[in-house]
């Protein structure tokens, strides 16, 4: 019993700077995941990966106007991650690019911009953390802002709840309804609806560079909202589901870094690829189900 207790509950008994790295993780857990499922809903898995990368350059430049200031770096972050949204929109309606196209395009350019900037200024430790992020380096204004962003998201999410379902499946009927109301409002309600959740999207990657990093914050966003997919039809079962998996991915992750001393966000997406391996092949939409529900003929 004891043995167990060291394992799974000692770390966090003992050191602070565990406690705060699972408070940090389960509150991106809890904000982060459910916004996951509404991107895959909306076929707009790879936008988050997008915008993790968008977010660097702004990043990268309050890194070198005011050093490790995370209040610096996270405005910088959320500044950069909607500019290259509102830019992508822009190219997509004044081109003949689709938006996936023009973020795609977007998103390289600032990741290459980000990483020089940060090279040239910080030195190579500078650059891995911010890439890379460290959830066991958590410090009390980090978990500040990540219990903040938290906060803030899951009140807007519930909130404007409704609306974010109906613009997702079907935001043809809420532009219908918004303009019966008069003046051409359906177009602008419909942009609204968007841009809000881009900004919810861009807050909460932004609030999990400190611990998982720029690269690794959108892992736990969309794994666990994929894997929930996999079990469950309704949109309320999929928000529970992602939730809970990247809660329990953020833990395991916490204490396998920590006994077995390796980078706690690559760790922790490590333990969301494997809830999703196991999703692929148990989960009811997964591999073994589906095998199992085809008709065997008959000789």
């Amino acid at each position: 019993m004891t043995g167990l207790w060291d394992i799974l509950l000692g770390p966090f008994a003992e050191f602070a700077f565990m406690r705060r790295a699972l408070v940090a993780t389960l509150a991106l857990a809890i904000s982060a995941a459910p916004l996951g499922v509404f991107l895959t809903l909306r076929r707009m898995s790879l936008l988050g990966d997008a915008l993790s990368h968008a977010v660097l350059p702004g990043v990268a430049i309050g890194f070198m106007l005011f050093g490790l200031s995370l209040p610096a770096m996270a405005l910088g972050g959320v500044a950069a991650g909607l500019l290259v949204a509102a830019l992508a929109g822009a190219v997509s309606r004044a081109t003949t690019l689709k938006e996936d196209a023009s973020l795609a395009a977007m998103y390289l350019l600032a990741l290459a911009v980000g990483v020089t900037l940060i090279s040239r200024q910080g030195s190579q430790l500078d650059l891995l953390h911010i890439l890379f992020g460290s959830a066991l380096g958590v410090d009390s204004p980090g978990l500040l802002l990540v219990a903040g962003v938290a906060s803030v998201s899951l009140l807007l999410l519930a909130a404007l709840y409704r609306g974010f379902v109906l613009e997702t499946f079907d935001p043809v009927f809420l532009a219908t309804a918004s303009t019966r109301g008069g003046g051409g409002w359906g177009w602008q309600r419909g942009w609204f609806w968007q841009q809000v959740f881009l900004m919810l999207v861009v807050i909460n990657l932004v609030a999990g560079f400190q611990t998982l990093g720029t690269l690794m914050a959108v892992g736990l966003m969309m794994l666990p909202a994929v894997s929930a997919r996999l079990w469950h039809d309704s949109l309320a079962a999929q928000l529970l589901n992602a939730s809970v998996q990247a809660a329990i991915a953020g833990v395991a992750g916490l204490l396998l870094s920590y006994h077995l001393d390796t980078p706690s966000g690559p760790t922790i997406i490590g333990c969301a690829g494997v809830l999703y391996g196991l999703s692929l092949v148990f989960a009811p939409g997964g591999w073994l189900p589906q095998i199992f529900k085809r008709p065997h003929r008959v000789a």
